[in-house]
């Protein structure tokens, strides 16, 4: 089993985004000491209790406090900008530190619809452009554009010996099918939605096509983990993500509660039913639970990597979450 890390650069009440940032740094040298394969960042805008709003140039700072651990994005909203800009982006940061960045994109629309005008300055673009985005990108990335394309002479620099590794991101069968006929790697968000998930990553292996980048499928399963020495202590470490992720959820911009915070709120049986809704979404346990719990989701889902996402108050119960999944399987 390998193990990987989603970061969001969420922020803790009492903190702030410089704080944040720091720890994502922090955690990547950490993870990559404790043997996880990769580290992601991912995009949000507008929101103030996430702090990762540009996953370039966050990338960069992780890889050049790295040695080994792959680094990329988790992902990229595609649909907001210019694939030839987007392959620039990576190819540089391919060229730093090469055969370790990925390129993760989304077909998201980032936040609400001013929020997506803003990102695109204004032109409207149509969601239904992704497919066609995705093969730009792919044809500025691998310098394979057709004569008949209107950007034939435009080349993405700087070259590049290796190339960044392109992972398409979905929930559904529909952004399974795409990753397939593409060729790109996918990774489904159990941490989005945790229903569809064994239909969604068949119908990705039943329909790969093979490209210059990617001859087999090649699948990341991305789930909420909390792990702590007692069962009892890992789920009083959860509830601080649950009021995030609930709060998220109801359109707040929010930080992560403490501890003493969350036992304090006071929750509608709504609220309560959402909260064990989302339980879906996580593995919550000691390291024996989390391990059985991630090796049985591995035979459901066919897949030999998981990353892991950590949106828990304190910063050191999150490095000891990790730490204590890491001696459970690496």
């Amino acid at each position: 089993m390998k193990l990987s890390v989603l970061d969001q650069s969420v922020i803790s009440n009492a903190q702030n985004a410089d704080i944040a940032l720091q720890n994502t740094v922090r955690l990547a040298k950490i993870t990559e000491e404790l043997g996880y394969t990769r580290f992601w960042v991912a995009e949000h805008h507008n929101s103030n209790g996430i702090a990762g709003t540009s996953p370039e140039v966050l990338i960069s700072s992780i890889a050049s406090h790295t040695n080994k651990i792959r680094v990329g994005s988790g992902g990229v909203l595609l649909p907001q900008y210019s694939p030839f800009k987007v392959a620039e982006n990576f190819k540089v940061l391919d060229a730093l530190y090469p055969n370790r960045i990925d390129l993760g994109i989304g077909r998201s629309p980032g936040g609400s619809s001013s929020t997506r005008l803003a990102l695109t300055d204004g032109l409207r673009k149509s969601m239904n452009e992704f497919p066609r985005q995705v093969t730009d990108l792919q044809g500025f990335i691998y310098d394979q554009l057709p004569d008949s394309h209107p950007y034939y002479d435009v080349i993405a620099y700087p070259s590049v010996e290796t190339k960044p590794q392109l992972w398409l991101l979905g929930v559904t069968h529909r952004g399974a099918r795409l990753a397939a006929e593409k060729g790109t790697a996918f990774t489904y968000g159990h941490f989005i939605n945790p229903i569809n998930g064994k239909r969604t990553m068949e119908t990705y292996r039943n329909n790969f096509q093979p490209s210059k980048s990617l001859a087999k499928p090649k699948t990341i399963v991305c789930i909420f983990v909390v792990c702590a020495p007692t069962q009892e202590q890992a789920v009083e470490m959860a509830l601080s993500q649950d009021l995030w992720l609930l709060a998220v959820e109801k359109g707040r911009n929010t930080h992560i509660p403490s501890k003493r915070e969350s036992k304090s709120i006071s929750l509608s049986k709504e609220d309560q039913a959402k909260v064990i809704e989302n339980r879906n979404r996580m593995v919550i346990g000691t390291p024996e639970k989390v391990r059985e719990e991630l090796l049985r989701l591995s035979e459901f889902y066919q897949t030999d990597e998981f990353m892991i996402l950590t949106n828990v108050y304190d910063f050191q119960d999150k490095i000891q979450s990790y730490s204590l999944l890491a001696e459970a399987f690496l």
